[in-house]
């Protein structure tokens, strides 16, 4: 599978799906803040951090990738789980990058001035998801079969 922009699936989405994702979303959110409020900031903010669309995302973006192919007359059930497990894996590498993230500016927000910090860590965030996307890449297509 190719992992591209389509901004074709902008006019695709309907209104209800975008509710859909906003809803659960604003769920994870008061949940991390339930949590916080009972075992503090440090422990809520765990659980802000988790990708609060994900979930509905993947489901709707394998529905659309299932639609797709239906149109077309051919089953897209496989296409779908393809497409939807691709959107889960790039969430969790760019979770490890948010990981660096924060674990920069926990240890250097203090030291240095906010800004360049900040930039330091979005950069470390993006080239470490980025890497691991490739050397997923690399590990999973580019294999000698046989």
């Amino acid at each position: 599978m190719i992992v591209k922009i389509d901004r074709t699936a902008l006019a695709q989405t309907r209104w209800y799906e975008y509710a859909i994702r906003f809803v659960f979303g604003g769920l994870v959110t008061a949940l991390a803040g339930a949590i916080g409020k009972k075992w503090g900031p440090a422990v809520g903010g765990l659980f802000l951090a988790f990708p609060a669309i994900l979930p509905a995302s993947a489901t709707l973006l394998e529905k659309h990738q299932r639609e797709r192919k239906h149109r077309r007359g051919l089953a897209g059930e496989k296409r779908g789980i393809d497409a939807a497990g691709a959107d889960a894996a790039g969430a969790a590498m760019g979770s490890v990058g948010l990981l660096v993230f924060a674990a920069i500016c926990w240890r250097l927000l203090l030291r240095y001035p906010a800004a360049v910090v900040l930039a330091g860590a979005a950069l470390a965030w993006a080239l470490i998801g980025g890497t691991l996307w490739i050397l997923r890449k690399r590990h999973f297509y580019c294999r000698p079969r046989g």
